[in-house]
């Protein structure tokens, strides 16, 4: 589990730079650079969308992570103490990235 920051604040599970899913999936199989990664548990905010989870957002979250390059990846979990996802104005998964990748 990683203390989580989120600046995508257009994504439905973004609450006060937290999220409220759970747990998120980073992708980036073969990334070897943070924007080769994205969060693929982004969801477009919408004014006609509704997920119960918003309700509660958490400063510490499990990931699970795609980018096997990075040394933060242990078996396709994030082992980082502190996370941070950014995405200034996504609107689809593939313009976020995490910004604490570091190749191995």
């Amino acid at each position: 589990m990683a203390q989580l920051n989120c600046t995508v604040e257009n994504c439905a599970y973004n609450k006060e730079k937290y999220c409220c899913k759970g747990d998120i999936m980073v992708g980036g199989k073969h990334a070897e650079k943070e924007t080769d990664t994205c969060c693929e548990s982004f969801l477009e905010q919408k004014a006609d969308r509704f997920t119960s989870a918003l309700e509660h957002p958490s400063k510490v979250i499990s990931i699970d992570c795609e980018a096997v390059k990075c040394v933060y990846n242990s078996n396709y979990k994030c082992v980082a103490e502190h996370v941070d996802i950014k995405g200034c104005g996504a609107a689809d998964c593939r313009e976020t990235s995490c910004a604490t990748f570091k190749e191995k």
